[in-house]
């Protein structure tokens, strides 16, 4: 099954998270990761699965792989693009 855009989105913030929390010896579970990275359970579920197939993550163990370490370490200072749209401001709807 292809990766949908948002599931390679959410990739770069799951993989870019658990290398700082790594970084900093800490280890984060699946309902951590869910609030730090503001994604829904079932969306992230589906790419930790893609992310532990593809070779970048230990599922089990929930830590990054050496090859998912390195991508996620070069997105520390990366500046990733907002998963959700950012809300349209009611005055702009009922002005148009």
């Amino acid at each position: 099954m292809k990766p949908t855009s948002f599931q390679k989105l959410l990739a770069g913030y799951i993989l870019k998270t658990l290398a700082a929390a790594q970084q900093q010896g800490r280890s984060m579970n699946l309902d951590d990761l869910v609030s730090e990275v503001k994604a829904r359970r079932g969306d992230v579920r589906v790419t930790l699965s893609m992310l532990h197939r593809e070779g970048y993550l230990d599922a089990v163990r929930m830590r990054l792989t050496l090859q998912g370490f390195m991508i996620g370490a070069s997105l520390e200072q990366a500046k990733l693009r907002p998963l959700r749209p950012a809300a349209v401001a009611v005055n702009d709807i009922c002005a148009a």
